[in-house]
């Protein structure tokens, strides 16, 4: 039976449904603003960087969503059949309050933020994004995490008539992803609704997304269907099809090279491919908020 969040949580700071049905105007009232070409770094995160974003044509055009395809461009080519509305979310494992929950629900119990951050994608290439969205752990915290749990799982939708990536075996669908419980409570671990002050692309992952700053575009997963907490390491598809090269954690490090590629430098997506490469920071240039997770471990062997 589908459960309600607001019922279910009785959560008292609610927006009344008809208002986050016009998504617009929900993202405008959260202090987003719509804009076409470059964004200004005009935002309200504390986490926001002063870095100038990608336009919205590169963000929108340039992606990795197997499920549509291989090419960076067949997300935005063939996402447009995906069909957003209804959506609902399951949420089980070691929860409290298990249910299929509707994603309009969900997101008239939360506040919307605008932050802006790094996006860090495959093959050293980088953008700057200003994602709208909300922490993870707002989530998590409402549905009761139980004593005993240590990670969280994601799946992403299986949908092959509008799906046409997930007609071919190039992975073992769902595409799945998973963090540690201490990372997926992190302040900057985000479930993203939209960007650029609008609602999300399809083919960024509408219409609800994992955003993990310090982390590789594989902790990226997109059109979220289910949330599973758990006390076991979950599988995650990279780390499935190729453990050698993927890791579970998947941080930004720029010590640790995948076996194809050096992860010590980057270019920002749009510069061309003979622009003048960036030194990348360790964990995407958040330490001060993510470095004391991994006291203790040797992310050469966790990686």
């Amino acid at each position: 039976m589908r459960k309600g969040l607001l019922n279910e949580l009785k959560w008292s700071d609610v927006t009344p449904r008809a208002d986050f049905l016009n998504r617009r105007q929900i993202l405008a009232a959260a202090g987003a603003i719509a804009m076409t070409g470059p964004v200004a770094a005009q935002t309200s995160g504390r986490f926001s960087t002063d870095e100038a974003p990608n336009t919205l044509a590169e963000i929108s055009s340039y992606n990795n969503f197997y499920e549509f395809g291989t090419d960076k461009s067949d997300p935005s080519r063939y996402a447009g059949a995906l069909q957003t509305d209804p959506w609902a979310i399951k949420i089980d494992g070691m929860v409290d309050r298990p249910g299929s929950y509707d994603l309009s629900d969900i997101l008239s119990g939360v506040t919307l933020e605008e932050r802006i951050y790094r996006f860090r994608c495959v093959e050293a290439w980088s953008m700057v994004i200003p994602w709208v969205g909300f922490e993870l752990a707002t989530l998590l915290n409402r549905v009761g995490i139980q004593p005993g749990a240590k990670f969280v799982a994601f799946e992403t939708l299986v949908r092959p008539d509008e799906m046409p990536g997930q007609r071919r075996p190039l992975l073992e669908w769902p595409y799945r992803e998973g963090l540690r419980l201490d990372e997926a409570m992190n302040p900057l671990t985000l479930l993203a609704t939209g960007l650029y002050g609008e609602a999300m692309p399809n083919q960024n992952g509408a219409p609800i997304r994992l955003v993990v700053p310090w982390k590789y575009g594989f902790k990226s997963i997109k059109s979220v269907v289910r949330i599973s907490v758990t006390d076991q390491m979950p599988q995650t598809t990279w780390n499935m099809l190729q453990p050698s090269e993927y890791g579970f954690y998947s941080n930004v490090n720029p010590k640790v090279d995948h076996p194809r590629w050096s992860q010590a430098s980057e270019r920002r997506v749009g510069s061309g491919l003979f622009a003048k490469r960036l030194d990348t920071p360790m964990f995407n240039g958040y330490g001060d908020q993510v470095a004391s997770l991994y006291s203790g471990q040797d992310l050469s062997k966790d990686f």
